[in-house]
């Protein structure tokens, strides 16, 4: 077969280029018109899935409580177990001022915290007193009716004077007894602060833990600057003992639950509790 000339092949592709740039806008412009808008907007669009709904957590907010009042536990009796180490393991119970202030300070940081923290005390509703019932009206009694006048009697006529008997002798007069002095009753016990709306509030045990605990750790801050060995391990004893105090008091009135563990004693209610430290 004979070859095309170059002549004829170079015509060839110079058609073909030509209709190609013909073509291709008018294709692009199809794709993107108004029609091609409309078959869009007409075509169905596919619903997206709805997010899974999850169940919340049962009794969130409670245990949320609970753990926050453990968390206060931790944080009060970490710079107190502080401030013991440092002075029962000091010689003669001795500590520079600088770092028993420190360490000091630390509790009080710690107390302060627990304090703001602390939930409100319960309130007892005042007792309230039957209303005495209304005395009937007495009716009024009749008007008695009066009495005639009575008739004056006769003057009877004067008898004549007897003579003078002599004058009786006088009598002594006894001296008054003198009586013991009665003993003075016994004075009543304080009434319970109420508040605006008459309702008397409860003991706050954790509280009065937390003051005495801060007590005992500025006496063991004292002496231990002093250097003084006998009242710093009174101090010490005072403080472990505020500790024990202390995690007592959120264990019985933090609405934590009862522990569960065999072996151990029960432990006493809220109620219970705040009237024993009543008296």
């Amino acid at each position: 077969m004979r070859a095309l000339p170059a002549r004829r092949i170079a015509t060839s592709a110079l058609c073909a280029t030509f209709l190609l740039g013909i073509a291709g806008p008018a294709a692009v412009a199809a794709d993107h018109g108004p029609a091609h808008g409309a078959r869009a907007a007409a075509a169905p669009v596919e619903a997206l899935p709805a997010p899974a709904v999850r169940a919340p957590v049962p009794e969130a907010d409670t245990l949320l409580a609970q753990s926050a009042g453990l968390a206060d536990v931790a944080g009060v009796l970490k710079p107190v177990t502080d401030l013991l180490t440092a002075a029962l393991k000091a010689d003669g119970g001795k500590l520079p001022a600088a770092d028993a202030a420190k360490l000091g300070d630390a509790v009080k940081e710690a107390v302060a915290k627990a304090t703001a923290s602390a939930p409100a005390a319960p309130q007892t509703p005042p007792a309230k007193t039957p209303a005495e019932p209304q005395t009937p009206t007495v009716p009024k009694t009749p008007a008695e009716p009066q009495t005639p006048t009575v008739p004056k009697t006769p003057t009877v006529p004067k008898t004549p004077a007897e003579g003078n008997s002599p004058a009786d002798p006088e009598i002594p007069v006894a001296p008054p007894a003198i009586l013991p002095a009665l003993p003075g009753a016994p004075a009543l016990p304080a009434l319970p602060a109420r508040d605006a709306s008459g309702r008397v509030a409860a003991p706050d045990l954790r509280a009065d833990a937390l003051k005495a605990l801060q007590s005992s750790v500025d006496s063991l801050v004292e002496a231990a600057v002093a250097g003084d060995s006998a009242a710093v391990g009174t101090a010490a004893k005072q403080t472990v003992s505020g500790m024990v105090d202390f995690v007592a008091a959120v264990a019985v009135g933090g609405a934590l639950p009862a522990p569960n563990l065999p072996g151990l004693p029960k432990l006493p209610t809220t109620t219970a509790a705040q009237s024993g430290s009543g008296r």
